[in-house]
């Protein structure tokens, strides 16, 4: 079993999930609307939904391994291409964090959690995201390719779950900041920049 492995795709995902996207940007944004708990809820429903890119993915690409090596390292070629693909849309896109055009609407706890379950779950860009991601940290040559998949699914979230609750915890105090350091959003683009195209490189080396 290779440690490292799983720690580099540990630190890759606190780094992508740090990053400004849909989903920890909706996480702040409900939380400076409606409260931390709202927040919260819809963390819990977020990462739920992981769980079934996880076990879609660890069943099927664990098949198509078992059928043919060949076309696993053609879904790993992939997989780096739509990551520096990302990168290069991250780079064209403007660098500022806008929470002020972004509506929370007030929702029950149970109906944020649902909705971001299902914001989750329906969106076709997870699963295109997940099977370009988990494939190239594959850590051991005993255990099961199934496993292996809900391990580093289990890390995702787990790992997803800290950072998104952190933002969801200190809303207020990430609003405040980002407002007052312009460069700010410049960062967290560059940041998003080099995880895409690291984890593009690990994939195919």
């Amino acid at each position: 079993m290779n440690y490292d492995i799983l720690i580099s795709f540990a630190l890759a995902t606190i780094a992508l999930a740090i990053s400004p996207g849909p989903d920890n940007i909706y996480v702040l944004v409900q939380s400076i609307s409606n409260g931390k708990s709202y927040g919260m809820a819809t963390v819990c429903g977020l990462i739920t939904g992981c769980l079934i890119h996880t076990t879609l993915l660890a069943f099927g690409v664990s098949a198509i391994i078992a059928a043919n090596e060949n076309l696993f390292f053609s879904i790993k070629l992939l997989g780096a291409i739509y990551l520096l693909y990302l990168a290069f849309k991250v780079f064209k896109s403007d660098s500022q964090l806008n929470l002020e055009s972004n509506v929370a609407s007030k929702k029950s706890l149970r109906g944020l959690f649902v909705q971001g379950f299902f914001m989750n779950v329906l969106n076709p860009k997870v699963t295109i995201f997940f099977l370009a991601f988990f494939p190239g940290f594959l850590f051991s040559e005993s255990l099961s390719h199934i496993i292996q998949f809900y391990i580093l699914g289990g890390i995702f979230m787990l790992v997803s779950f800290l950072v998104f609750s952190s933002i969801a915890l200190l809303a207020g105090q990430i609003k405040s900041y980002t407002m007052n350091h312009n460069n700010s959003g410049l960062v967290l683009k560059w940041l998003q920049i080099v995880v895409f195209i690291g984890i593009a490189i690990f994939i195919l080396t």
